[in-house]
């Protein structure tokens, strides 16, 4: 498959679990959508016509869909209506500055909607903090996700915290299914690295061990409710399986899946923000050249060791 269909693939794969968030969290998701996929396109226009590009070269790089696909991936972090403003400055960093800067497609070092997503976090923390509260639910999720509302609850074990936000788990669930549905597609497709999410998963599910704590109230959480809360199945599939910035050899993604799931971890039980998705793939990503070198180095060693014999 070439790059315009494999990137047509993962939209069409991204589209229940967009369909979840929207059923869940409004149309104000379609917003986000809408405006990043015009400020990203746009954005790319302008990086390809300041290459000196023909606009017959730049309607064949807009053709291969990477910029509406990093809009996309935005967008499935955010929480709805997010001010025009904030998501022009989001398609500035992953496109102008992520992708374009680095040489365009295929050269980026860091994953574009992740950097994109973190430039936000950092400089607008009070915008991503408002999540609309769920139906139903007494005091639950005015303004915060569930990662945040785990992380700060005061006296509450996990069994009593399970049964104050179980609408809104149930929903996080569902939207997680959605997106796990899309992203065994991809793998039953062979587009994305099946080593990548497996490693995810396993990463945290080992961490989890030694922080659950039987589930008291200074517990860290269990492995299904860090696996099924907040974005972490749709980074597993979707983001950190993108093919420019996870390693190449088959040994070193198991590497890499791993040090995203521990990091995912450490960032949300200990660091400052309650999720910490962005940052573990971007750490990530500065590990992948390093990974990629000493699976070379080893693969040169090997040939020289068969010449030798």
């Amino acid at each position: 498959m070439n790059t315009p269909r494999i990137m047509l693939t993962v939209l069409v794969a991204l589209v229940p679990g967009l369909a979840a968030m929207v059923a869940s969290f409004g149309v104000g998701v379609l917003w986000n959508l809408t405006i990043l996929s015009i400020s990203c396109l746009g954005i790319e226009v302008i990086s390809l016509r300041l290459k000196q590009l023909s606009w017959q070269n730049i309607y064949l790089h807009i053709q291969d869909c990477s910029a509406l696909l990093t809009a996309w991936l935005i967008t499935i972090c955010l929480p709805p209506n997010i001010p025009i403003s904030s998501l022009i400055i989001a398609s500035l960093a992953s496109i102008g500055l992520a992708k374009h800067a680095y040489g365009g497609l295929g050269r980026n070092i860091f994953n574009p909607a992740m950097v994109g997503y973190a430039v936000l976090l950092v400089s607008f923390p009070q915008i991503l903090a408002q999540w609309p509260a769920i139906p139903g639910e007494v005091d639950g999720l005015s303004g915060a996700t569930l990662l945040t509302e785990f992380r700060y609850r005061i006296g509450i074990t996990v069994e009593e915290f399970d049964v104050k936000f179980a609408v809104a788990l149930a929903q996080q669930e569902i939207i997680a299914l959605c997106f796990a549905l899309g992203g065994l597609g991809l793998i039953v497709k062979q587009i994305i690295a099946w080593r990548i999410p497996v490693a995810m998963f396993g990463g945290v599910c080992i961490c989890a061990l030694f922080g659950y704590d039987q589930g008291s109230s200074s517990s860290a959480g269990g492995a299904i409710f860090h696996t099924l809360s907040g974005g972490f199945v749709a980074a597993a599939f979707f983001i950190a399986t993108d093919p420019v910035t996870h390693p190449r050899r088959a040994k070193q993604q198991l590497i890499f899946g791993a040090m995203i799931g521990t990091l995912i971890y450490i960032i949300r039980s200990f660091g400052s923000f309650p999720d910490g998705i962005a940052f573990a793939v971007l750490l990530a990503n500065c590990c992948t050249p390093l990974l990629n070198r000493v699976a070379t180095h080893a693969r040169l060693r090997s040939i020289d060791e068969v010449r030798d014999d």
